[in-house]
């Protein structure tokens, strides 16, 4: 309530209540599974979603296409996708092969460099 006013009553479908107190944990019990099909090593902080690997053979660029579809599967199951248009491939070392990775339909854009928790991270890793 505030300032005298109530919002009406509204289905929540999937999702966590935000500007709660029980908020935050609610969220880390619902994404807690998010990397059980996933082969690479995953970082979660808060809503970011990170998947990282050395690629250096063929399997291992089909794993890790793997990783992302069963991403997008385990996003389309709980009803929580994920802002594609937010999503970036960085390719590190200089003699990565630097393949193109999908999302869904959408192929996603390269960066040279992204900032990472105030940190810029770019892909000679100066």
């Amino acid at each position: 309530m505030l300032g005298g006013q109530v919002s009406d009553w509204s289905e929540a479908l999937s999702g966590v209540p935000q500007g709660s107190v029980l908020g935050p944990i609610l969220f880390v019990l619902y994404i807690n599974d998010i990397d059980e099909h996933i082969n690479r090593k995953i970082l979660k902080f808060a809503d970011d979603t990170k998947i990282y690997h050395t690629v250096n053979s063929l399997k291992a660029i089909d794993s890790l296409r793997a990783d992302l579809h069963n991403l997008v599967s385990w996003s389309v199951d709980w009803q929580m996708l994920f802002n594609i248009d937010k999503c970036k491939v960085m390719h590190l070392e200089y003699n990565n092969p630097k393949v193109h990775y999908v999302m869904r339909t959408c192929q996603l854009p390269t960066a040279t460099e992204e900032r990472d928790l105030g940190v810029i991270v770019s892909e000679d890793l100066k």
